[in-house]
């Protein structure tokens, strides 16, 4: 028998996905939406399809990014999704894992990755120290069931067929845009999201 040795290649990539470009905005994404909703009326904890015909007399469209199958009532059925659960800790540690996301993909473990919240914005106080203590939340991939969180749509050939006959309806709402991953019944990244909603707007209201 010839033994051949494979060789190892450890490296350190601080990066959350594989993008090329990959960045947050300073302050994080709630500073960012709080930049956008700058001057404008924002109503929290309101359930829009429970006052829909309220909430539609306000403006000549609405922007709609729930579930697509919950606007219409689930008349054809129930899209599936996958969803997600998170267990948060802080830990008495200025550092836990030294990066921002470490990927888990054995069998054994039963998370699918752990997140260390100060690599991505506020990881050092205002001298530039580290931080005596960390956060990390676990994240463990979860079967989806009705009233859960949706995350990820099921994009298999049933759950295909039943968004495209509920696009059909969406699409023959004039006054309502679908959009995001729940309007769209499609993943998006943030960055996608955000590249789809100017498109989207560029095509609905130009001038």
């Amino acid at each position: 028998f010839i033994i051949k040795r494979l060789p190892v290649r450890l490296t350190f990539d601080n990066n959350y996905f594989n993008a090329l470009y990959q960045g947050i905005p300073v302050g994080g994404y709630t500073k960012m939406v709080e930049n956008l909703l700058e001057g404008v009326e924002v109503r929290l904890n309101e359930d829009y399809l429970a006052k829909k015909q309220e909430y539609d007399q306000l403006a000549e469209k609405v922007v709609y990014t729930g579930a697509i199958d919950a606007y219409f009532d689930y008349r054809l059925g129930n899209l599936e999704y996958r969803s997600v659960r998170f267990e948060n800790e802080v830990l008495d540690i200025p550092n836990f894992q030294g990066n921002a996301a470490v990927n888990y993909t054995d069998r054994e473990t039963p998370w699918t990755r752990i997140i260390e919240h100060k690599w991505f914005e506020f990881g050092k106080d205002e001298d530039g120290n580290d931080l005596p203590k960390t956060v990390i939340s676990r994240e463990y991939s979860s079967e989806w069931k009705p009233g859960d969180e949706p995350y990820y749509p099921v994009n298999d050939e049933k759950n295909s067929n039943l968004y495209r006959e509920y696009k059909k309806m969406a699409d023959a709402q004039e006054k309502v845009i679908f959009g995001g991953r729940l309007g769209e019944y499609k993943y998006y990244d943030m960055d996608q999201v955000i590249a789809a909603a100017l498109e989207l707007c560029g095509k609905k209201f130009k001038s």
